[in-house]
């Protein structure tokens, strides 16, 4: 039986309906999922412009546009794998600890099945749940980290889980393979170099934004699929790794980044490598215009979508 697909925009307007991603049938409409997109309205970990709780309500709503043919990577990722939406994970906003611990047993639950997921957010906190659901079932995996920023901080204000730590708390805990990390577009000032020390002494890799100019994507995406190899592989993008001018909707926005287009072509030469999970985090609409932020942060999950129908079933 063929998987259940979008609703049909020749039939019913794109602006009508129930807005799942990319009109998507629910988790609660099939048999079994492939992939799912969950959102995870959560922003209690932020250090500045708060927001990003309503993140998963405007990529759903941005994602109406989206169509069922990928043409850069020749898949239709909707008739190759049953792909859903499923919902949101609600957790406790005023308790990070208790947030952490339910995202990552709603993560493990939806993945017994073989369900690989692209959540969307919500802040950057989220990522560590999310690996350590993933580490679980794959082993260490291989990280792939696009942000504006390190994110392997120690602390802020004495707190360990904030959207600023989780890759060092996930460094940390062993959930990483340590000869597999990389961030990719980080830019701007750094509170001393001891932070480029401190990121290298756990494993990670940097290609900023200039050295992304600089080198051009081709040259990136080799360089990234060399270090990767065939190891399990997560993505975790965060929305500010986009210049300002193409996404302003975010919580901690840096100048000089790269553009959307950059992001996709980055992210479709990932195709066959062995990515078994990916988030999109901190979209902060409160502070979008016209819904910029919005449309790339729903291309970036349906980008995601359409590498993960590449791979094989689990």
């Amino acid at each position: 039986m063929p998987p259940a697909g979008p609703l049909d925009s020749s039939r019913v307007p794109r602006f009508a309906g129930f807005a799942t991603f990319a009109r998507l049938p629910r988790i609660d409409q099939v048999a079994h999922a492939d992939i799912a997109v969950v959102g995870v309205p959560f922003d209690s970990g932020v250090s500045y412009r708060p927001g990003a709780r309503f993140g998963p309500a405007a990529v759903r709503e941005a994602s109406r546009l989206l169509r069922p043919y990928h043409p850069e990577l020749d898949v239709s990722p909707f008739a190759e794998k049953q792909v859903v939406d499923a919902g949101d994970i609600a957790v406790n906003p005023f308790d990070i600890g208790e947030a952490i611990e339910t995202l990552q047993q709603e993560a493990e639950a939806l993945q017994a099945n073989g369900t690989r997921l692209v959540t969307v957010g919500g802040d950057h906190t989220i990522a560590l749940p999310l690996l350590r659901a993933a580490a679980k079932k794959h082993g260490p995996v291989a990280l792939l980290h696009f942000d504006a920023h390190l994110d392997t901080w120690d602390t802020y204000f004495g707190e360990p889980y904030t959207h600023g730590t989780p890759f060092r708390r996930a460094s940390e805990e062993g959930i990483l393979d340590t000869s597999a990390l990389s961030h990719v577009g980080t830019r701007g000032p750094l509170y001393g170099k001891r932070d480029l020390e401190e990121d290298r002494r756990l494993g990670f890799g940097i290609v900023t934004s200039g050295d992304v100019l600089r080198r051009g994507v081709a040259e990136t995406v080799d360089a990234l699929r060399q270090r990767i190899g065939d190891r399990p592989l997560y993505v975790s993008v965060d929305i500010d790794v986009l210049d300002p001018a193409h996404a302003p909707g975010t919580g901690t926005p840096e100048a000089g980044g790269m553009t959307s287009r950059e992001l996709l072509e980055i992210l479709r030469g990932l195709r066959d490598l062995n990515l078994i999970g990916a988030d999109v985090v901190e979209l902060a609409p409160a502070y979008d215009h016209a819904e910029i932020t919005a449309i790339a942060a729903s291309h970036v999950a349906y980008d995601l979508v359409s590498l993960l129908s590449l791979g094989k079933s689990e």
